[in-house]
């Protein structure tokens, strides 16, 4: 039984040592239903938790919840409040290099394939 536990940790350990590396800012320009959102997504990695702040030019920062990256899978929630409405904006996907290709899941209401860019 130790020699299991040991071995759930250095495997742990490993996946968090190879995990990309999403600390920063990130931007994003793409149409929505709602027209063109310019988002800038400041991350901030401790472990394999994400947090930090999504922030849309037309609403301003919102935190970011629940965020876990796993080797270089990551994902993260934006609960923003759009006209009086909270509405839950989950992202998933990969990351490669500078760049994060993430499908962001609007409420019930749409999904969008959307890529994010290292700031430099």
């Amino acid at each position: 039984m130790k020699i299991l536990a040991c071995c759930a940790l250095a495997v742990a350990f490993l996946v968090s040592a190879y995990a990309a590396d999403v600390a920063g800012k990130w931007t994003s320009e793409f149409d929505s239903q709602v027209g063109k959102q310019k988002y800038t997504y400041d991350l901030k990695v401790s472990g394999d938790k994400i947090t930090g702040q999504a922030i849309s030019d037309q609403r301003g920062p919102v935190e970011i919840t629940e965020g876990k990256i796993t080797g270089d899978q990551v994902s993260f929630v934006e609960n923003a409040n759009i006209q009086g409405n909270d509405i839950r904006i989950e992202y998933t996907g990969k990351v490669t290099g500078d760049e994060m290709k993430l499908t962001r899941k609007v409420g019930d209401f749409a999904t969008y394939e959307i890529v994010a860019k290292r700031a430099k």
